[in-house]
């Protein structure tokens, strides 16, 4: 007992469990649930590889029976063909039964027979029915297509019989006669709806069913014709596009719309549309959705937008749509406007992405664009001033006419008649932007300022001489003046005039006739406009490198009439001297730069002349000396800044500027030193002389100045010595050329006084509009 005891106390080795249970038990939820899921997908794998099977298997079963059904079909018609044939012999049969039936009762004369006989059913022949036999009739026809007979038949019979018209009472008959009519129709459908059916089959199937009275589903099927039959042309055209990108709409439009106007003439001989307005308005509908289509497919099969032969391709489109539209007006089809508002925004989209190409290649210059000529017209003019400027600005300004004329020359006549405001628009941007880089090259513009084209890119040097700074100007009044009007003459077929320059320059450059034109009359303007930024910030740095000294002191300053004393000679102030030295100096450089563009020289001179009184009157420091309580003032500086006023007046006069703009400023400047002078108690009446005496003393200071006086040249040096520097840094009075000029006394600050009118011969109608002569203005 006590060893059973002790049993009991210890675990038996069957209460051991083994590992592999406790791995069970353990094993995680998870696990056991991917293991079943995974169980699951594979189950549900097998499934639906065995439904894909007996679907295949389904699929090829429905297949045969489908071919069984038409073959069954066939078999019924041919049924219905015998059974028709069979109808009719027994109707032959029992005809004939009836004659001989008759032939024996005459010739047997028994009455009672007869008599018998009459009292008899009738025979076959006596009961046939002919609504019947007209319905087995018309099966027959059916049955072997004889679409022609069977129409005739069912005109006579709804002619013929009252049954059949208007809204009576639907009959057995007639029930039977409208399903025999549908199957006809049906035919006549399947019959216009076959791919390879004919137009002389479609004429002849659509004539049926508007016999029938099925006018809108013949209709129907006419348009669905040729509109198949159009896209099956495109489809197979439209491999060639990429071959031919600039030409491709050409043909795509000749295509849809020569198929519109072939089913707008179908529609009207068939259907009358001129009396029915129902079906006129589906074609219109039906030419506007094809109209649509050949917007999208142009679109789709163009060249990248910003490519000249996307642009080439759209005007191309454009010309002929638009003259295929006006050919189909006579026809009621008025598509022009709908076209227009469908392919706007894509020739919009090109213009814009063409332009954006043309500022890339003209200010990235290291883009290259090996499809720009390089053989042109202007390329040549161009080049002139790559000798006095950078080769870098005269690279920019030859990829400017040759992208803007490249771009120009894509353009046909419609498309200049419809876009050609936006791209004028676009070509005054373009312009405007190689004005901002021009000005960049400039001395003392900021870097800060430069263009976001020229992020990154090429860094100009600055033109520092005056002949480099000439250039650069003269390469952008070329471009203005004479090379874009030249491409737009061509583009915009304009008649063209001499401009009749000054000299008698036969070779001046055409001017637009803005009567021909109006949209150009405004563009020519703010044309003008860009370029007067260019001059303007040139004439006021040149300006203010005059009145400067390279230290920042200022050479034309108050204390010249505060402390200095006129002599006898009653000369202009030193700086006025410089100014004629420095305007004559420039006159000589430019005609050797600008040869040949003498209208830039004199608005140059003009405007130059102009800024130094615009600057003088508004330079507050300048005047704040005379207004200075403690500063004397003495009436010899009124006569002075009176004086070196007029010799400006009469350098504009003399240069044949009309001086009345530089006298009205130079008269600003005068009564309001004569305020100032008047306030501080100097009596401009009793210490000045008269009127006439200024200006005969600015006219006599010239003179000397001409001749090359002695005092002239000591006050030149007296003014120079201010700062010491190399001989190319002073301004040089150029000297008379001894051998064509042996007549001359003294060294003259002029090589000629003819060179100096060349150069300053200005009229104000050549100075109002410097681009571009407008007739009107």
């Amino acid at each position: 007992m006590e060893s059973s005891e002790e049993d009991d106390d210890l675990p038996s080795i069957e209460s051991i469990t083994p590992q592999s249970k406790i791995d069970s038990v353990h094993q995680s939820l998870t696990e056991k649930g991917i293991r079943k899921l995974c169980c699951e997908l594979l189950d549900l794998k097998d499934a639906v590889e065995n439904m894909c099977g007996d679907m295949r298997t389904k699929y090829l079963a429905f297949l045969r029976i489908s071919e069984e059904a038409v073959e069954m079909e066939h078999e019924l018609v041919e049924l219905r063909k015998h059974i028709s044939s069979q109808g009719i012999l027994v109707q032959d049969l029992m005809s004939g039964l009836g004659r001989e039936m008759d032939e024996w009762k005459r010739s047997s004369g028994d009455a009672d027979d007869s008599d018998s006989f009459e009292d008899n059913e009738p025979l076959p022949n006596e009961v046939t029915d002919p609504k019947s036999e007209f319905l087995e009739k018309i099966d027959l026809l059916l049955a072997e297509h004889k679409i022609d007979e069977a129409l005739e038949a069912m005109d006579a019979e709804e002619r013929n019989n009252p049954e059949l018209k208007g809204a009576a009472e639907m009959s057995s008959y007639k029930s039977a006669f409208t399903e025999r009519k549908a199957i006809l129709e049906e035919q006549l459908i399947r019959i216009a709806k076959q791919p390879s059916v004919s137009v002389a089959e479609l004429k002849h199937a659509l004539n049926g069913l508007i016999r029938l009275g099925k006018g809108p589903s013949a209709h129907q099927l006419l348009l669905k014709f040729y509109a198949t039959s159009l896209h099956r042309r495109i489809e197979a055209f439209l491999p060639s596009c990429s071959t031919c990108p600039n030409t491709f709409p050409a043909t795509l439009s000749k295509l849809v719309f020569s198929n519109i106007s072939l089913a707008a003439k179908e529609s009207a001989a068939m259907f009358g549309d001129d009396d029915n307005p129902a079906y006129s308005n589906k074609v219109v509908q039906w030419a506007e959705r094809e109209v649509e289509y050949l917007v999208r497919l142009v679109k789709e099969n163009a060249a990248p937008s910003e490519t000249v032969y996307a642009l080439r391709a759209a005007s191309v489109c454009l010309q002929d749509c638009l003259n295929y539209c006006k050919v189909l007006e006579p026809q009621g089809l008025i598509l022009s406007k709908l076209f227009l508002v469908l392919f706007r925004p894509y020739v919009e989209e090109v213009l814009e992405l063409n332009f954006r190409r043309a500022r890339k290649v003209i200010f990235d210059l290291n883009e290259t664009d090996e499809g720009l000529e390089s053989s042109s017209d202007f390329v040549a003019v161009l080049s002139e001033f790559a000798i006095a400027s950078d080769t870098t600005m005269t690279d920019c300004s030859i990829r400017f006419m040759q992208i803007v004329q490249d771009i120009l020359e894509q353009l046909t006549h419609l498309a200049v008649l419809h876009f050609g405001e936006s791209v004028l628009a676009r070509v005054l941007q373009l312009y405007d932007k190689y004005i901002d880089f021009l000005i960049k090259a400039l001395p003392g513009h900021a870097d800060e300022d430069a263009l976001p084209e020229l992020q990154d890119h090429t860094i100009l040097t600055r033109a520092e001489t005056d002949s480099e700074q000439l250039a650069l100007l003269g390469a952008a009044f070329t471009i203005l003046d004479e090379l874009l009007p030249k491409s737009l003459v061509k583009v915009w077929n304009l008649e063209i005039e001499n401009g009749g320059g000054d000299g008698g320059d036969s070779s001046s450059s055409p001017s637009l006739i803005s009567s021909s034109a109006p949209e150009l009359k405004e563009w020519k303007r703010h044309m003008a406009q860009s370029f007067d930024k260019l001059r303007n910030y040139f004439c006021l740095q040149f300006v203010l490198s005059f009145i400067y000294s390279r230290e920042g002191l200022t050479r034309l300053d108050a204390l010249i009439y505060l402390t200095e004393t006129p002599d006898d000679l009653h000369l202009p102030s030193l700086p006025f001297q410089a100014l004629f030295s420095k305007l004559q100096q420039l006159a000589i450089i430019a005609g050797d730069v600008l040869l040949g563009k003498e209208k830039l020289q004199k608005i140059l001179l003009a405007r130059l002349t102009e800024t130094v009184i615009i600057w003088l009157s508004n330079e507050q420091e300048f005047w704040s000396a005379f207004e200075d309580e403690s500063t004397p003032l003495q009436p010899s500086g009124l006569q002075q800044l009176i004086l070196d006023m007029n010799f400006t007046v009469e350098i504009a006069r003399f240069a044949g500027y009309p001086f009345k703009v530089v006298q009205n400023h130079a008269s600003v400047v005068i009564n309001r030193a004569i305020n100032i002078f008047s306030s501080r108690g100097i009596n401009p009446q009793s210490s000045l002389p008269k009127a006439e005496w200024f200006t005969e003393a600015a006219k006599s200071a010239i003179n000397r100045l001409l001749m090359g006086s002695d005092e002239a040249s000591e006050a030149e040096e007296e003014y120079e010595c201010e700062e010491e520097e190399e001989e190319d840094g002073h301004i040089v009075l150029p000297e008379i050329d001894d051998d064509e000029h042996s007549d001359s006394l003294e060294t003259s600050s002029l090589s000629t006084m003819d060179s100096f009118e060349s150069f300053a011969s200005a009229s104000m109608a050549d100075l109002e509009s410097p681009s571009f002569t407008d007739s009107e203005s």
